[in-house]
């Protein structure tokens, strides 16, 4: 079936959507994919709704405002791949992730995307998998073992957005997966918060800057790193880290916060180390991120590209591939890639008339 995966990652960016041909197993033919930038006025106040979400009721009359502007920048990306399509993928902005306490929460409103573009939605693809006791995240290992199934293994892929997050590959058909740690959240705050600009282009601030290994050393204790995979963050977990680098030059706050997300990754305890690893998501802009990746992880580190995957496309085909998953009643989640029980279906249609 033809998909339109939708994703709206933590970095806040935007809206990436991706055409997909997939029946949630076997990829197809690779469509038309873009990426639509928040204005700054959603971005900023998707990062207040950030900090308000533990207290947030859902019928908050500021929350169902943005909520209806984020689904609108939804609408306009869909519009704008203009291609046909049997099925969207919407995945929602994730304002609050608390898998501990039960709770993860992606606001977008799949009714009014289903009413604008005519298609039917699936969304809500984290819940049944936190209800079940898993992590909710990362979901994307399904569709990277997917892409990869033949290339060498080990094989590590990774997704540096707000948080990162990577899929580890094995010869034996082995999948495992993390949230590694911060990827590009502190950096865009502290550069936001510190410049003005949302993000750190290029990681030309970073790059100029020096790296404070003792800070580093501090925050790599963290109760986050000696827990076993798999495991996941919300966006603010490490947010508290930005105060210890008070004081602390813009650069080399920067070049810090760059190397942690590197060595972060590298804390991460996997099965055995990959022979490659490929890195996807807005981080692989960032050369001070991926000079500190190559620095740090010992194995050839490529962007995605190297193997003709669209790196700023690549979460949303992977969320068309979950769509059709949930389609046809497929697992999204494994064991070894949640810390659910068992392979667990999830998501919803709507309307839901589509499922017959």
């Amino acid at each position: 079936m033809r998909v339109i995966g939708l994703m709206s990652g933590t970095s806040l960016d935007g809206v990436d959507a991706a055409w997909l041909e997939t029946d949630g197993e076997v990829l197809g033919r690779f469509g038309p994919s873009l990426t639509l930038p928040y204005d700054p006025t959603l971005r900023a106040d998707l990062r207040r709704i950030l900090d308000r979400a533990p207290l947030l009721s859902a019928h908050d009359p500021d929350l169902l405002e943005v909520t209806l502007r984020l689904t609108e920048a939804h609408v306009e990306a869909v519009r704008q791949i203009s291609a046909p399509a049997d099925l969207i993928g919407f995945h929602g902005q994730t304002i609050l992730h608390d898998p501990a306490h039960g709770r993860t929460w992606q606001i977008g409103d799949a009714k009014a995307l289903s009413d604008a573009t005519g298609l039917p939605v699936a969304y809500a693809f984290r819940e049944a998998d936190v209800a079940a006791g898993g992590q909710g995240a990362p979901l994307v290992p399904l569709f990277h073992a997917a892409l990869a199934q033949h290339l060498p293994k080990p094989l590590a892929v990774l997704n540096i957005g707000g948080v990162a997050n990577l899929t580890f590959l094995g010869r034996d058909g082995a999948i495992a997966a993390c949230d590694t740690g911060p990827g590009n959240a502190l950096l865009d705050d502290w550069v936001m918060r510190h410049t003005g600009q949302a993000f750190d282009a290029g990681g030309v601030l970073a790059a100029s800057g020096t790296v404070n290994e003792a800070l580093i050393a501090t925050w790599l204790r963290h109760p986050y790193f000696a827990r076993p995979l798999p495991k996941s963050l919300d966006r603010l977990d490490f947010h508290a880290l930005l105060d210890s680098l008070v004081g602390v030059d813009v650069a080399d706050g920067a070049a810090t916060l760059a190397a942690f997300t590197a060595r972060a990754v590298a804390a991460c305890p996997l099965p055995e180390p990959p022979r490659r690893w490929l890195v996807t998501g807005g981080g692989r802009h960032n050369a001070a991120i991926m000079a500190a990746l190559r620095m740090t992880l010992g194995a050839p580190v490529e962007p995605v590209e190297q193997e003709g995957w669209s790196g700023d496309a690549l979460e949303a085909q992977c969320f068309a591939f979950l769509a059709a998953r949930v389609l046809h009643k497929l697992p999204l989640s494994l064991p070894s890639t949640t810390g659910v029980p068992a392979p667990t279906r999830g998501g919803a249609i709507w309307p839901a008339s589509a499922l017959a």
